[in-house]
């Protein structure tokens, strides 16, 4: 059995900057906090802009692409242009992917430390009325889940969706994810470590009660004015073999300090390199941009 090297990392979990209605300082000393060390990966989880309008988009773009690389973004209900009809019916994420230059649907980073799946939970439109909530296509979660079984041995397995796939009891507010248990059943059994999410505007992490519980769901917080009982925050997650260490940052009206900590049980991966990851995906290499 080949053996492989312990993977550490870190990272920075960003959501709901709502730019429009965006904490101009907030989001100010958030990217000095960014360049104040290094990454394995900037993710920002889902509505970058408050109402999808050009000027919003274009302050998100700039904000995003001033953050260190390597970088991950994906898309949320509010990056949906709120004002055009035409646009949410045939071309809702037109915009974001122009202006984050990533994309909306299947993006995916990998490296030796970590991987990341992203998954689109937001919709254009949907048959019911509040079209804020969210909705998960099993196929989509299933192409994800198989991609997620191929990461390198030892990197931390994340998915990324905006809205949280199992409810935080007790959150002001709720994804009311359609398939969100199923998709969340799938993710568990293909050993993801992580489903990290935002909406919610308050930082959580919780293990997954499915499976072998060592599936967490984590929350972040928002950069925005719209807040829910919870200053502006974001997430710090730092990992080893064995743990996964998630620290909320939320801002004291200066900067950004630690205001609660979870340490989670790692899952320990197994494989090794003679039997996994499985051959590699076809266009897979050109996805993570190796």
């Amino acid at each position: 059995m080949t053996s492989h090297p312990d993977r550490d990392g870190r990272l920075l979990q960003f959501s709901d900057v709502h730019f429009g209605v965006e904490h101009k300082r907030a989001c100010a000393a958030a990217l000095e906090y960014a360049h104040a060390s290094a990454w394995d990966l900037i993710l920002i989880t889902g509505d970058v802009t408050q109402k999808g309008l050009p000027d919003e988009f274009a302050a998100a773009g700039a904000w995003i692409r001033a953050m260190p690389e390597p970088r991950f973004v994906i898309v949320g209900n509010h990056d949906v242009p709120y004002y055009s009809l035409s646009a949410r019916l045939f071309a809702p994420w037109k915009a974001f992917e122009t202006a984050t230059g990533h994309p909306a649907h299947d993006g995916e980073f990998v490296s030796d430390e970590v991987m990341v799946r992203g998954v689109t939970t937001a919709r254009g439109w949907q048959a019911r009325l509040n079209w804020s909530k969210g909705v998960i296509d099993l196929d989509q979660t299933r192409r994800a889940a198989q991609a997620l079984r191929q990461a390198p041995i030892g990197a931390l397995r994340i998915l990324a969706c905006h809205h949280p796939l199992i409810e935080m009891i007790g959150a002001p507010m709720t994804g009311d994810v359609k398939r969100g248990d199923a998709a969340a059943l799938i993710f568990a059994e293909a050993g993801v470590d992580l489903i990290m999410t935002g909406h919610t505007h308050i930082p959580f992490a919780l293990p997954i009660e499915l499976g072998d519980r060592c599936s967490y769901a984590v929350g972040c917080g928002t950069l925005s004015h719209r807040e829910r009982g919870a200053p502006p925050s974001f997430n710090q997650v730092e990992w080893t073999a064995h743990e996964v260490v998630v620290t909320a940052l939320a801002w004291d009206g200066h900067g950004f300090a630690p205001s609660r900590t979870w340490r989670l049980p790692r899952r320990q991966d197994t494989r090794h390199a003679e039997t996994a990851p499985d051959p590699i995906r076809p266009g897979a290499r050109e996805r993570a941009g190796t």
